[in-house]
């Protein structure tokens, strides 16, 4: 079983910045790849950033890419999402997800994970 912990959220005006984190207590934490997603009022859970078990491969939304970045710290059984510039169409709750298998198309799709964590407020005033 693996239990996840949202981090760091919070109200930011546009064009600022905010690093989440999210803590997994299960000590087979390495052996998943993680992702990120997020869920605006009314709308379906999307995909955001996805990174491997080693860290050697990540892919991004096109919505995000170039403005957030994904990061794991396995000695702190840790994931991170860098945001900047963010933009008020980021308001969401962030979700992380702990995936089964690493695959460059299915883990864009929530199905795709085993585990999910509370979630996290991210909102972006304009």
């Amino acid at each position: 079983q693996v239990q996840l912990v949202e981090s760091g959220g919070g109200l930011v005006q546009a064009g600022g910045s905010l690093k989440l984190s999210c803590a997994s207590s299960g000590r087979t934490f390495t052996t998943y790849p993680m992702g990120w997603f997020r869920q605006a009022p009314g709308k379906e859970r999307d995909f955001v950033a996805v990174i491997s078990s080693s860290s050697a491969s990540s892919y991004y939304a096109d919505s995000v890419k170039g403005r957030f970045t994904i990061s794991r710290d396995n000695a702190k059984n840790t994931v991170y999402l860098q945001m900047n510039s963010l933009k008020p169409e980021d308001t969401a709750v962030y979700y992380c997800a702990a995936g089964r298998r690493w695959s460059t198309v299915l883990l864009r799709y929530a199905y795709a994970y085993d585990y999910w964590g509370q979630g996290t407020q991210v909102t972006v005033s304009s």
